[in-house]
């Protein structure tokens, strides 16, 4: 009995001095991995490193990141500030935050810094995007592109979104049964993107089918660049790889069309005005370009349609000025003709009755889309790579090292807002708020980024927001399927846990219709 108690205490002691030294190792591994990173600093500029935490060996505080989500961010900067370094991703990354410091980064593209994507992105988006486009190639990219988001080709593109925002609203009425909104609003972006702004011709199957086929391709975008069975990346490809087999087919019909200068759908425009830049576009230039489009459009569409239709539940005074605004503007009750078939138009001599120039007139429409933009804005950040060393904020950035600046924490810190920003006030973007604002406040507000990469299709984005608010207000009114709000899940893009479950119910003005989608 005392040779066995011996020998328990002889195990207990080895155990211990076993987790003792294990200890002391892990300890001293993150005393070197700091001071690898603390070494790693540019030793020709005499400013410091951003505070901050490189976290664990090889995992840095990614980890962290993935359980804490949002409050990471939020909790890093209140404890070091506006600028701090991290290690994400198996990178170095230094988090930036505030107008003046996002306006450093987003002016400084192709000078201070460079835009990073996945080399996964890369591979499965191809090397003719304006994603992957840098210097000269970049600034004549957006020249080709620009011609798609121009205020001739918008003023086609609005009737025709209009309709289509309306059959979908008509659809989820006539459910008469709870709607996912985020899936649904993932279903109506890729076929108003397809069909509208691509002119594709598809049927409601094979839209459906190819919808599939691209949200299989966005899921797979940033995956280990391991191109091996069962990978993401091949399944990424394999995705590409059925888009460009329907793009073939249609890209080389406009190419055999003559095309004119009458704005078209964007692959027609995006043609003319390579042509009238004096180039010629490839097929496969142009599938790339296609599915680029199509992934600008697909998630961070429907991500902010799926915020505005919440907030606006949460907000139903928001709602009621509305609905006020409507009516002054003679714009209370839309056509309640039903539609001949899907695709069709009204079989009525009822014609559109919002264009750009009306939906200019609509302000307090205007300030609740801004407002759910920036207080969900779908995508939170973006990425950069420094590519010299430079100062901000007192603190040298150094070359290579990964910059991320913060959208959302930018507009969470703005102190230009006189009302709370954490609070939903469309009334702080009125026209006496812009002016005590000022010039000053331009990057304050960035859900479409700033400077040389700033969303080109921003103005077509908020078009569909507003079409979609008035759609909404004055046909339907809906309600939460569940017992509670879902919790809003922010990476990769914010989204409701939950799909946002909602009833919807038509208003005596909706009149009749099949409620199918168009």
């Amino acid at each position: 009995m005392f040779s066995w108690g011996l020998s328990c205490l002889s195990m207990l002691g080895a155990a211990g001095t076993a987790l003792l030294c294990a200890g002391l190792l892990l300890g001293l591994a993150q005393q070197l991995w700091t001071l690898r990173w603390t070494l790693s600093r540019d030793w020709a500029s005499t400013l410091p490193l951003p505070k901050g935490s490189m976290g664990w060996p090889f995992f840095g505080e990614t980890l962290h990141w993935l359980v804490q989500g949002s409050r990471f961010h939020s909790s890093r900067r209140e404890r070091y500030g506006t600028v701090f370094k991290t290690h994400l991703l198996g990178r170095p990354v230094i988090r930036v935050s505030g107008a003046e410091n996002v306006r450093t980064i987003l002016l400084g593209e192709h000078r201070l810094v460079r835009s990073q994507w996945p080399q996964s992105a890369h591979i499965l988006l191809g090397s003719h995007t304006l994603l992957g486009a840098v210097g000269e190639r970049h600034r004549q990219r957006r020249k080709v592109l620009a011609r798609v988001f121009s205020r001739p080709a918008l003023e086609q593109f609005v009737p025709r979104l209009q309709e289509a925002l309306r059959r979908e609203v008509r659809s989820w009425c006539a459910a008469q049964r709870p709607v996912a909104v985020y899936q649904a609003a993932k279903a109506l972006t890729f076929r108003m993107a397809a069909r509208i702004l691509l002119g594709l011709q598809l049927d409601e199957a094979r839209c459906t089918e190819l919808a599939q086929t691209f949200e299989r391709l966005v899921e797979n975008l940033f995956s280990l660049p391991l191109d091996v069975p069962f990978s993401g990346l091949r399944k990424g490809i394999r995705a590409r790889d059925q888009l460009y087999q329907h793009l073939d087919e249609v890209i080389a019909e406009k190419l055999r069309e003559e095309l004119t200068a009458e704005p078209g759908d964007a692959l027609h425009l995006i043609i003319n005005s390579a042509r009238e830049l004096g180039r010629e576009l490839s097929v496969q230039e142009l599938k790339e370009l296609a599915v680029e489009l199509l992934f600008a459009a697909f998630f961070t569409t429907a991500s902010a349609s799926t915020s505005l239709i919440l907030l606006l539940l949460q907000h139903p005074a928001a709602i009621a000025k509305i609905q006020q605004e409507l009516s002054a503007q003679g714009l209370g009750s839309p056509c309640s003709c039903a539609p001949r078939a899907s695709g069709s138009r009204p079989d009525c001599s009822c014609e559109p009755d919002l264009s750009l120039a009306v939906l200019g007139r609509l302000r307090y429409v205007d300030c609740v889309v801004k407002e759910v933009l920036r207080l969900l804005p779908p995508v939170s950040g973006g990425y950069r790579t420094a590519l010299r060393t430079f100062e901000l904020d007192g603190y040298q950035i150094p070359k290579g090292w990964s910059v991320m600046y913060s959208i959302r924490d930018t507009h969470e810190t703005a102190a230009v807002y006189r009302s709370p920003p954490e609070g939903f006030d469309p009334e702080r973007f009125g026209v006496e708020s812009e002016d005590a604002r000022g010039s000053g406040g331009r990057f304050h507000y960035i859900p479409f980024g700033g400077g040389a990469r700033s969303c080109l299709g921003q103005e077509l984005a908020q078009a569909v927001l507003q079409l979609l608010a008035v759609e909404l207000v004055r046909t339907a009114r809906w309600e939460l399927a569940t017992p509670a709000f879902p919790v809003m899940q922010t990476v990769p893009i914010v989204h409701p846990v939950d799909g946002l479950l909602l009833l919807f119910h038509p208003l005596p003005t909706l009149g009749a219709g099949d409620g199918s989608p168009f």
